[in-house]
C-alpha cells in the first residue's frame, strides 16, 4: 500500500472499568489520519475537554497484534499495547508522572485507506497492583475535500 495522509474526524469512546463501577469518555475531533511502513496512524489535538490541553495524541497500529497511544505536551506519554504480552509504560498526567504495567487483550484493526474502526482492550497495573480494564473504540471517517 502506497503512503497516504488524510483529514479526519475522529469519534473516539475510551471506557474505564475500575471495581466494577464503568467511566466513559466520549470524544469527536478533527485530526489527521495517515499509513506509513505498514502502520496506520491516527493523530489529533487534545483539548480541555480530554483533561490534558496543549497536548497532541498518536494511536498507531501494526496489524491486530501491536499498538501504541503516545501523547505529547504538559503530560507526555507513551503506551505500547502487544497482544499477550505486557510492556512498562511512562504515562503523564497534570498530577506528575509514573510507570504502568500495560497488557493488551484484544486490538481489532479495521483501518483502511478508506478510514474505519479500531477496537483494543488492556489492563493497567501499577507495582504489579491492578488498577482498571480500559477499551479504547475509534471510528475514523475521511473528510471529504
Amino acid at each position: 500500500m502506497n503512503k497516504f495522509s488524510f483529514p479526519a474526524m475522529i469519534r473516539m469512546k475510551s471506557i474505564q472499568k475500575v471495581d466494577g463501577e464503568d467511566s466513559e469518555v466520549e470524544l469527536l475531533t478533527k485530526g489527521e489520519f495517515s499509513y506509513s511502513d505498514g502502520k496506520y496512524r491516527v493523530s489529533y489535538e487534545d483539548s480541555e475537554a480530554t483533561g490534558f490541553e496543549n497536548s497532541e495524541t498518536v494511536v498507531e497500529t501494526e496489524g491486530e497484534r501491536l499498538a501504541s497511544v503516545s501523547r505529547t505536551g504538559s503530560a507526555p506519554s507513551c503506551l505500547i499495547l502487544e497482544i499477550n504480552k505486557k510492556h512498562h509504560c511512562h504515562y503523564g498526567t497534570p498530577y506528575g508522572d509514573m510507570m504502568v504495567g500495560i497488557y493488551a487483550h484484544r486490538i481489532e484493526n479495521g483501518l483502511s485507506e478508506n478510514g474505519g474502526h479500531l477496537y483494543m482492550k488492556y489492563t493497567i497495573d501499577i507495582n504489579s497492583t491492578y488498577v482498571s480494564d480500559n477499551e479504547i473504540v475509534m471510528d475514523i471517517e475521511l473528510e471529504k475535500q
